[in-house]
């Protein structure tokens, strides 16, 4: 199955979009003729691997290697680097080159930023004298399609970068990615925003939008009809939660990269060791399209079910006589066998870690959070987690989602868990808690929480067992995304309705109504305008683009499926993320220390 998503369901024309950044690597490769070593940041040949096969880079005379400290070890005189902006990958660049002059070789240079340069990567060339020597070019690619409803603007950093070094590079980023789909589908009409970082991105379509417009008369209507953008920062409780689909267990325990997992093929049931596989995750795979968004229990009851059929229809072949088109039948249902091993193998070894009486314990302390309860409890679990000396990424974790329901920690259990966790696990930490602190997910309380009145003005938590199958909190332990809840009022009803309930929470909030040369006003202020989706116009679905500035869980995402998929719903989402995240991989971002 090819790693490279399917996209001719999605509810417009990615195909296009995705063709659009195959077609410009192309060309590059095109204009450099003859043979020529392609180098790559190993970052960018993932998101590369979602966008061209590396058969078809291969055929247009490019010999691939990763970007290293190594010097490129190839025959050919024409090197092309293909590199994301960051000062330490142009540091690497740098060497290589200066490693082949000091040898004598005589190559030609070629130097692609993506998705554009910048003076302090530049800078950085000259102060390395290589300036010269290096043709410079960029590759726009703004957007990598993960599947035929999730869009990754690739900015793995930008959380901390916003939060934590001030640098807000990576808002003008998802601006000119978005513009970039107007240009494509029309220009999105209505846009609500929630967060200090997706107000600013709304104001920076804005100019965009005047400076470089998308000229209406040209694109008909437009075929995203709201725009939505998100701040993490809004809700930082739901990827602190451990997840429970089978798509979002299967990033928490296994790591899902660019569509695909990556593990021993002996847990795939091939005997060969030490080997590793990767094993391609999207809709392309019926049976994932299908399981993905279920939660994990029931997932297990679909593949009992389907071997159980399968184990039938053998016996039923093997006991009786069958009709030609019987026959055919089962031949069908034998085609799908591969898939259903695959995900019964997943499936088996992702039960080796929920059947751990740790991970009932995390799933227990995690609701206690959730539920504004029993304060004393969750800081003697943490002091047991510190003293066990567990992963100190799982001690953040559950910290962050501590001091985000309760507004904090008071003063004298902050300073206390602050000094035993730099004393069990290394002063070099210091700067994580800090980036953390700096950030404000992790905080000394100051005033009273909020998180009881938002949590029930939002109905996210359930109240019996019986709500979960008709609601969105199953894909967590019965607590409705935040993020997902807020989603679902800006569709309905736009942010009137909940405004008091958004006023408790982080940045300010927005809603605007926007035209061919935009001058944005509150969307309530124009009359007549239709502020609700929910009711369906001449059997259309309306389509909804939501972004989440500092990533989204598989989670949510799954959440929005759901709600998608209910019965008159009057629209279709399409998710745009900086990345995909689940609390282990957010928390990692503001990790100095791995080690």
């Amino acid at each position: 199955m090819a790693q490279i998503p399917n996209l001719e369901n999605s509810p417009i024309n990615l195909t296009a979009l995705r063709d659009q950044s195959q077609k410009e690597l192309l060309n590059i490769l095109k204009n450099i003729r003859g043979k020529k070593c392609l180098v790559l940041d190993p970052k960018l040949s993932g998101s590369l691997s979602l966008i061209v096969p590396t058969s078809v880079l291969k055929e247009n005379g490019a010999e691939l290697r990763h970007l290293s400290a190594e010097p490129v070890q190839t025959e050919c005189t024409k090197v092309i680097y293909l590199v994301r902006c960051q000062i330490d990958l142009m540091k690497l660049v740098c060497s290589n080159i200066q490693s082949d002059i000091s040898k004598g070789l005589q190559r030609e240079y070629h130097l692609y930023f993506v998705p554009r340069r910048t003076v302090a990567c530049e800078k950085i060339l000259e102060e390395e004298k290589v300036h010269q020597l290096v043709n410079i070019g960029e590759y726009p690619l703004y957007i990598v399609p993960l599947d035929e409803d999730v869009l990754s603007f690739e900015l793995d950093m930008a959380l901390r970068e916003c939060l934590v070094g001030g640098d807000t590079s990576s808002l003008w980023h998802i601006a000119k990615a978005i513009h970039k789909l107007e240009f494509l589908f029309g220009v999105i009409p209505n846009v609500r925003a929630k967060g200090k970082a997706s107000a600013r991105v709304a104001d920076l379509l804005n100019h965009m939008q005047v400076e470089e417009p998308v000229i209406l008369s040209d694109m008909g209507a437009p075929e995203i009809n709201t725009l939505i953008l998100l701040d993490r920062e809004v809700d930082m409780v739901t990827p602190m939660c451990s997840q429970l689909t089978y798509e979002g267990l299967l990033d928490e325990f296994l790591r899902v990269n660019n569509g695909s997992v990556e593990l021993d093929a002996s847990i795939m049931g091939v005997q060969q060791e030490g080997k590793k596989v990767k094993v391609p995750l999207n809709s392309s795979d019926k049976l994932y399209k299908e399981t993905r968004d279920l939660s994990f229990e029931v997932v297990i009851q679909v593949l009992r079910q389907k071997a159980t059929s399968m184990k039938q229809d053998y016996t039923e072949m093997t006991t009786t006589t069958q009709t030609v088109s019987e026959l055919k039948d089962f031949v069908k249902k034998l085609n799908s066998l591969p898939e259903i091993t695959r995900h019964i193998n997943l499936a088996q070894h992702l039960s080796t870690f929920t059947s751990k009486p740790s991970f009932q314990g995390q799933l227990d302390i995690e609701q206690t959070l959730v539920e504004g309860d029993n304060y004393e409890v969750c800081i003697d679990y943490i002091e047991e987690m510190i003293n066990k000396q567990e992963p100190l990424v799982n001690v953040l974790r559950l910290l962050v989602l501590f001091s985000t329901t309760n507004s904090g920690l008071y003063k004298k259990n902050f300073d206390y868990l602050r000094r035993e966790l730099l004393h069990s696990y290394g002063f070099e930490h210091m700067s994580t808690l800090n980036n953390l602190e700096r950030a404000g997910f992790l905080k000394k309380q100051e005033s009273k929480s909020n998180w009881v009145t938002i949590k029930r003005a939002l109905q996210l938590v359930a109240q019996d067992e019986t709500t979960s199958s008709h609601d969105i909190d199953y894909v967590f332990a019965g607590y409705a995304p935040l993020s997902i809840r807020l989603v679902q009022h800006a569709i309905r009803s736009g942010w009137r309705p909940i405004e008091e309930i958004l006023k408790l929470l982080p940045g300010p909030h927005l809603e605007s109504k926007r035209g061919g040369h935009v001058k944005s006003s509150p969307i309530d202020a124009r009359p007549g305008m239709p502020t609700s989706l929910d009711k369906v116009t001449d059997g259309h679905r309306s389509l909804v683009l939501v972004v989440f500035i500092g990533g989204v869980t598989f989670a949510e995402i799954s959440a929005l499926r759901f709600l998608t998929a209910q019965e008159g719903m009057a629209y279709d989402v399409i998710v745009g993320t900086t990345k995909m995240v689940n609390g282990r991989t957010l928390v990692e971002t503001f990790m100095d220390n791995l080690g």
